[in-house]
């Protein structure tokens, strides 16, 4: 609706004043006092929390293995089982005390004080999309659905900390965690499309890499854009009254966003890889994954509060993933094939979030959506590739296990150098701290400041529901050694 002009300046002054005891409130109760707050109170204290600086505001980096990384094989080796369960590589020891990781990652084990693992995450999604779901938005159901009916803690993060006027989108995903096959396994859901990522697909490694409409160059264009962007705007403030859904709010931020990506210099050098030094983006990696994980950590540099890198494509073998069933792949040949790319990667991304003074504000996770099952399936293979012998050769592989899988945390201020739980002598479940995903969501919305046992987010239906349905941070990662 059109303002008064009389009623202009006062307006503007209730508006002030609004704001600063929104910020008072804010900074009193913190922000589990979203969990009895209105829609507008809501607004306010995001608004109120996006005025911190950026360097005392914490991030978090998921590097997320889609299809499932064998805990076996990686950070929850099996020496002393049997021959049909512990597979063909052996554990080696690291800098950190008691911490054994597979023979495939040597490069983990020179840096393992810089990282925590938790070996005994369990829940009931057997299937790709329900293991999912509960990993990344809580959704306690153990049956597949075609899209979720909860938010990820990406875009749950992203909805409660995103500033308006940032000149990158606070949640992004490079290479961008969406879909496994024709199942959608996170999104935003009622939150609306504007808390999902701002996604960067393609290789980073590859020479003619690009960001599509990032940073204009040609001045001109850039002013034109801008002048249509305002003109359009001033035409839109006629039909306020009728912003019965919020839908022309959603329409200025995504407008908002799009216009600072397409004319800010920020956001073209943000994403600009060549402005690495070789030597840099040689121990990261010059392939696809090493590239990803190095602009994850130029993105929280400049700002970025949630980012998402997911590790699938060609570097995983033949199918793309970490699903190793034995008709996709050989199980170990997929896994020798694919962990020099993955050891490279995650800790050149851990070291330099240390290296740069990052390891306070920037807390990394390495996840998939569960383990694989400790005893070794053989069956005939679907198809020659990478790491699968021609169609019909006998081969071994490892199937889907949600009852025991492993993390890896970094940064955060957390404890490092430890073993959260332990899992069985053949890693087939928990006997030691069993952990959930409502503990793992509470442990991240626990970093980034979020009151999750108090936050209450309205669903399609208006109804306040839980961010986090009876979980709890895991404690063991309080703290630093």
């Amino acid at each position: 609706m059109v303002d008064d002009m009389q009623n202009q300046s006062s307006e503007q002054s209730s508006k002030l004043q609004k704001h600063a005891a929104a910020r008072r409130q804010f900074l009193k109760f913190g922000l589990g006092g979203f969990g009895s707050l209105s829609l507008p109170g809501l607004y306010q204290l995001q608004a109120a929390n996006a005025t911190k600086k950026a360097k005392e505001r914490t991030a978090v980096i998921l590097v997320w293995c889609r299809g499932g990384i064998s805990h076996l094989e990686t950070y929850d080796p099996k020496p002393e089982a049997a021959a049909e369960y512990k597979g063909p590589f052996s554990p080696i020891a690291t800098k950190s005390e008691g911490m054994f990781l597979g023979e495939l990652l040597p490069r983990h084990a020179q840096i393992s004080d810089k990282f925590s693992i938790l070996r005994s995450i369990t829940h009931t999604g057997g299937g790709h999309p329900a293991g999912s779901l509960q990993v990344l938005g809580g959704d306690k159901d153990r049956i597949d659905k075609q899209k979720p009916k909860l938010p990820d803690f990406m875009s749950v993060a992203n909805y409660l900390r995103r500033e308006k006027e940032s000149v990158l989108p606070n949640y992004i995903g490079v290479n961008a965690i969406t879909n496994y096959d024709s199942f959608q396994i996170a999104g935003p859901t009622y939150l609306g499309p504007g808390a999902g990522p701002f996604q960067i697909q393609g290789d980073p490694s590859k020479p003619d890499f690009k960001v599509p409409n990032i940073g204009l160059s040609d001045i001109q264009e850039t002013r034109q854009i801008t002048r249509r962007i305002s003109l359009r705007q001033k035409l839109d403030h006629l039909r306020r009254d009728l912003d019965l859904e919020g839908e022309m709010r959603a329409m200025d931020e995504f407008e908002s966003q799009a216009s600072s990506l397409l004319t800010s210099k920020q956001s073209a050098e943000a994403f600009d890889l060549t402005r690495e030094p070789q030597n840099v983006r040689d121990r990261y990696g010059m392939h696809q994954w090493g590239q990803q994980c190095l602009m994850a950590r130029r993105l929280v540099e400049a700002g970025v509060e949630i980012i998402t890198t997911e590790l699938s494509g060609p570097l995983c073998g033949r199918v793309g993933n970490w699903d190793d069933h034995a008709v996709n792949h050989h199980v170990f040949d997929a896994l020798k094939y694919r962990a020099p790319y993955f050891d490279q990667a995650v800790t050149a991304l851990i070291e330099d979030i240390y290296d740069r003074g990052l390891n306070e504000r920037v807390l990394v996770v390495v996840a998939g959506e569960f383990g694989r099952t400790p005893k070794i399936s053989y069956a005939k293979s679907t198809g020659a590739g990478i790491a699968s012998g021609s169609a019909g050769t006998r081969q071994p592989g490892r199937d889907h296990w949600p009852r025991a899988a492993s993390m890896l945390f970094a940064g955060g201020g957390i404890r490092t150098g430890q073993v959260i739980g332990a899992t069985d002598p053949k890693g087939e479940g928990p006997v030691e701290r069993a952990v959930t995903p409502q503990d793992f969501l509470a442990t991240i919305y626990a970093h980034l400041g979020i009151d999750y046992a108090n936050t209450f987010l309205p669903d399609f239906t208006g109804r306040p529901t839980p961010i986090v349905a009876q979980g709890h941070a895991i404690s063991e990662l309080a703290g630093r050694a």
